[in-house]
């Protein structure tokens, strides 16, 4: 559904990501995983169309989409969920989500996803009157991701979903990431905790200073003597 081929970005002279390539095929769950300023934010950055790629290509479904502007990525169905949920603090919990389908011009439609979103996310209807800066960081999360699926998207990406977050929330966020899976939303998950992404991955990426250099599935990585040491804190 998604391919990254040959991906290179800098910001300015700093080579952030080297010819790295990876594939998402439709209904999985990919997770990227990697030490902080390996690269995952910016991979996912270039993939929503917010930093420019210097060499190499993003294709959807086949189709080159490199040159693209990211609202135009939006409309093609790409929806990022952004590293530190970036909501609009000022603005009601139902005026972040409305944001979410900006682009969208099926009124009926919105009204049924807004409906999903709060099934999904009941704390969210609560609230939904309420100004999104005084929610917690757990429902901000729940925000963040109730907001990216309101512009309908065919592949979600979620940019560290539960970083600042209690062990209970990360549990409930990742069952609702799995959740949002099930019913049909393929994922490209970045997450540093690299224990619960691996556990709901069907395949997964290391980066390390902007290159891949291991991939396999969740299990696998999740079983590699390597990646224990590296990323899960075994011995």
């Amino acid at each position: 559904m998604l391919e990254i081929k040959k991906l290179n970005v800098y910001y300015g002279v700093i080579h952030a990501l080297k010819d790295i390539s990876l594939v998402v095929e439709q209904g999985e769950i990919v997770t990227l995983i990697g030490a902080n300023g390996a690269g995952k934010t910016t991979t996912l950055r270039t993939i929503s169309g917010l930093n420019k790629a210097a060499s190499g290509e993003v294709l959807l479904e086949g189709k080159a989409i490199t040159n693209l502007p990211a609202p135009e990525r939006v409309k093609l169905g790409i929806s990022q969920s952004p590293e530190g949920r970036r909501i609009f603090p000022d603005m009601s919990v139902l005026e972040n989500l409305e944001m979410g389908a900006f682009l969208r011009k099926d009124k009926n439609n919105i009204k049924k996803d807004l409906e999903n979103v709060y099934g999904r996310f009941p704390i969210l209807s609560d609230r939904k009157k309420q100004t999104a800066g005084t929610l917690s960081g757990g429902e901000q999360q729940m925000l963040a991701i109730g907001r990216a699926l309101m512009s309908r998207p065919r592949i979600l990406l979620l940019d560290e979903p539960s970083m600042g977050l209690a062990p209970l929330l990360v549990r409930e966020i990742f069952a609702i990431i799995k959740d949002i899976n099930n019913a049909g939303t393929t994922i490209l998950l970045v997450e540093q905790n690299a224990s619960m992404a691996l556990s709901i991955a069907h395949r997964a990426y290391v980066i390390e200073t902007g290159s891949i250099v291991m991939s396999g599935t969740g299990e696998e990585l999740a079983n590699s003597n390597e990646i224990q040491k590296a990323y899960l804190g075994g011995e």
